[in-house]
């Protein structure tokens, strides 16, 4: 399969090169990553002729044995090369053990540039702010968004790509596959999430209730935009003969999120400015793992979607992204991004004037003057707004830059 750039992430890594910094990878198996290492080091070596790239996947079976942190610093000192800069690429790291010395060691001695990829967020929290604090950036990396999604599956916008985009997510590889045979996707996308919860979650994470943890995620999958708790999940579980106390909950649910399956919301209090402990949301990092989970029903689940896809939209554009309390009225979405903020409402179809009165009524009890949006799968209603509160149809929002 030809080689498709995502520039939104090529042009991040590329701009931090040569800068003193070690460019770290994230996200869920199976995002992309390791095709974007391939587009950088491309376009290195296109700007760069004499560069040497030094490329480790460590799920190629000939870096099998590139297990510890001395095997990873015995293999690459035999690559280095002079006459050229060395560019040092480690895809999923995390299963190299203590790789943070390695790392150290290279970019201590800058002896190269160095890119490396990671499938568990608990690896930053651990072992790179504490060996590598202030000398390493963050890039996340995430399944497609409807514009790369279009490209990929060589679409055109239309309600139909809609359609499948909402259905299917945003993996890259289902390109390849095709979305007409649905048996191929559907094995396909169980394959994804048997390996993230084998690999990143189960193993990782020394996970014994693996029945409990698998009803976790197809709970909290059929609850995507509802405000949910340790103690509400533990007492519905509890309901259907599964025992579970909120402190397993709450580290389970850490795990999932460290694995990037999913991605914690928290509420934000508008009146009193600040992020609240309790009751956040929870959305998929792919629209159509969940929807595989759940059993794939656009038209019963379609307010969940809607939320799910706006919320990585937002995500994608680079912007922290929480859910909005003021007083007794919830906004979907408050996004901020370099001191600016947006604000965000979601919803199906805008049928009726209490919908109407809900959707914009909530937005304009908000007093500054950051741009508002209603965001819908209403094209009649999407062609205005209310009172500077614009709306935007599905699809014209997804392809817009916020």
């Amino acid at each position: 399969m030809k080689l498709i750039h995502r520039d939104i992430y090529v042009d991040k890594v590329l701009n931090y090169l040569g800068k003193g910094l070690i460019v770290v990878l994230t996200g869920q198996r199976r995002v992309g990553k390791s095709c974007i290492l391939q587009s950088v080091a491309q376009s290195i070596t296109e700007i760069e002729p004499t560069a040497h790239i030094i490329y480790i996947n460590k799920e190629f079976s000939e870096f099998e044995d590139i297990k510890t942190y001395r095997q990873l610093t015995e293999y690459v000192d035999g690559k280095l090369e002079s006459g050229g800069r060395n560019y040092l690429f480690i895809d999923e790291v995390q299963d190299i053990e203590h790789f943070e010395n390695a790392v150290r060691n290279y970019h201590a001695k800058d002896a190269c540039d160095i890119i490396i990829t990671g499938s568990n967020a608990k690896m930053l929290s651990s072992e790179l702010s504490t060996y590598l604090s202030g000398r390493y950036v963050e890039i996340h990396i995430n399944s497609l968004n409807y514009k790369e999604f279009l490209l990929f599956h060589k679409m055109q916008d239309s309600d139909s790509s809609l359609h499948q985009y909402l259905t299917y997510g945003g993996l890259p590889q289902l390109a390849q596959i095709g979305l007409q045979n649905r048996q191929m996707v559907s094995n396909y996308l169980s394959d994804i999430y048997n390996t993230v919860i084998m690999k990143d979650v189960i193993t990782r994470e020394n996970i014994r209730n693996v029945r409990f943890l698998e009803d976790l995620v197809r709970f909290t999958a059929d609850n995507i935009g509802k405000n949910i708790s340790a103690h509400s999940i533990s007492k519905f579980m509890k309901s259907q003969n599964i025992t579970a106390s909120p402190t397993l909950v709450t580290n389970y649910l850490d795990y999932l999120c460290n694995a990037y399956i999913m991605k914690r919301a928290r509420r934000f209090d508008l009146h009193g400015k600040k992020l609240l402990e309790t009751n956040e949301k929870y959305y998929f990092e792919d629209v159509g793992l969940r929807n595989h989970l759940t059993g794939t029903n656009l038209r019963r689940d379609i307010e969940k979607i809607l939320e799910n896809v706006v919320y990585l939209h937002l995500c994608q554009q680079g912007y922290a992204v929480n859910v909005g309390l003021l007083q007794k009225n919830e906004i979907d979405f408050v996004a901020e991004k370099d001191g600016k903020r947006l604000y965000v409402q979601v919803c199906y179809q805008l049928a009726n004037q209490e919908t109407i009165d809900r959707e914009f009524g909530n937005l304009q009890k908000i007093s500054d003057a950051y741009p508002k949006w209603v965001v819908c799968m209403d094209r009649l209603a999407a062609q205005g707004g209310i009172n500077g509160i614009d709306c935007l149809y599905l699809s014209d929002f997804l392809l817009k830059t916020c």
